[in-house]
């Protein structure tokens, strides 16, 4: 017996995935993290109401998720102004993005990314036969021009950009992003990833109706709502492509539980400002740190701080490894120049006094 058959493109996919957990890390190295910076999560937690909402449902764990995520959508559709119609809610954005890959990218499909930007992206293109088209970051910022320019040259079916970014924190005005879609080939969509844009400032929403068809922006739980291991992310778009995500997506793939914490969540507006205010104040923080020790931090808005270490990226490998021995868990970007940095998310005031206590010694390790 030979065993089962995988698909020619299956078998042709590295076997890797897009992150390797801290908790895999943690198992390597035989000890858990004292500070744990590197993977974006909201260290400052979720509603309080979220928690006691999710505590009690809990008892009816048993029933199935709400298929349609009825009261989630009717509830971000009001605070929107639009209807539920306009919104899919999925597992994370990461599930999202999966599933608007599927409808719309075809094998050989070309779909148009920044070098260095969100790596599970390029996963699901990669997993459903489609073609990544990458231009390079600029200033350490995406390329919106020059993203919809390759999308022209290509053909693109698909155009990324996040803004706020991930890896590099840098945000650039939704006014830019609405008067750059004129660039859009008429068959291209642009998927608007905005996992962190209640950390940004009010000028990086985009001024345009949520039903615009050239655009489907991507925002989540998972990041100022603390629920990051909830899995709860929701799209917004023109009703005819939103009633798509209805043919391919898992019906009963929203956990009962988190549906309603993110509900308790979503509502709890107190909590979310709260949530900012220490997001901001971390800010601060990592960037003193990073100062008082030579490095240079680049401007966030996002719930973390990237770092320009001076070097390249060996160093700034090196560096990330030399926290990680000292307990202190960080990423960086992985394609260069932007892989000169490291990437250090927003924690407690006792996260980052022990981040300030072990950088010192991890500097001197690598230079």
């Amino acid at each position: 017996m030979t065993g089962p058959r995988i698909t020619d493109l299956v078998a042709s996919l590295p076997a890797t995935v897009p992150f390797v957990g801290p908790e895999e890390l943690e198992r390597r190295r035989g000890a858990p993290f004292d500070a744990r910076l590197g993977a974006n999560e909201n260290v400052f937690g979720p509603s309080p109401r979220a928690v006691a909402a999710m505590q009690e449902a809990a008892a009816e764990i048993w029933k199935y998720g709400d298929s349609a995520s009825h009261d989630l959508r009717a509830a971000i559709a009001d605070r929107l102004g639009i209807t539920p119609d306009h919104i899919v809610i999925g597992e994370g954005i990461d599930g999202l993005l999966g599933y608007l890959v599927r409808i719309l990218v075809a094998p050989g499909d070309v779909v148009v990314t920044s070098a260095g930007a969100y790596p599970t992206f390029n996963y699901h293109v990669a997993g459903f036969g489609g073609r990544l088209e990458t231009v390079p970051y600029r200033d350490d910022r995406e390329d919106l021009p020059a993203l919809l320019a390759k999308a022209a040259e290509t053909g693109a079916r698909l155009v990324y950009f996040a803004n706020p970014d991930n890896p590099m924190g840098s945000c650039i005005p939704g006014d830019e992003v609405a008067e750059s879609l004129e660039a859009l080939p008429a068959d291209a969509l642009l998927v608007l990833d905005e996992a962190y844009l209640e950390f940004g400032p009010d000028a990086a929403h985009v001024p345009l109706p949520f039903d615009d068809p050239r655009v489907i922006r991507m925002r989540t739980f998972s990041k100022a709502y603390g629920m990051a291991g909830a899995r709860v992310g929701y799209a917004i778009g023109a009703p005819a492509l939103i009633a798509v995500f209805e043919r391919i997506r898992n019906h009963f793939g929203m956990n009962r539980t988190a549906q309603i914490g993110a509900l308790a969540a979503f509502e709890d507006r107190d909590w979310l400002a709260h949530v900012q205010a220490q997001v901001a104040a971390a800010r601060e923080e990592i960037a003193r740190i990073a100062r008082d020790n030579g490095l240079t931090p680049l401007p966030s808005a996002t719930n973390f701080v990237t770092v320009d270490c001076g070097g390249d990226g060996a160093r700034a490998r090196a560096l990330v490894a030399a926290l990680a021995t000292r307990g202190v868990f960080v990423r960086m970007p992985f394609v260069a120049p932007e892989d000169r940095c490291i990437r250090i998310s927003c924690g407690t005031e006792a996260d980052l006094a022990v981040l300030a206590k072990a950088l010192p010694a991890a500097l001197a390790e690598v230079t």
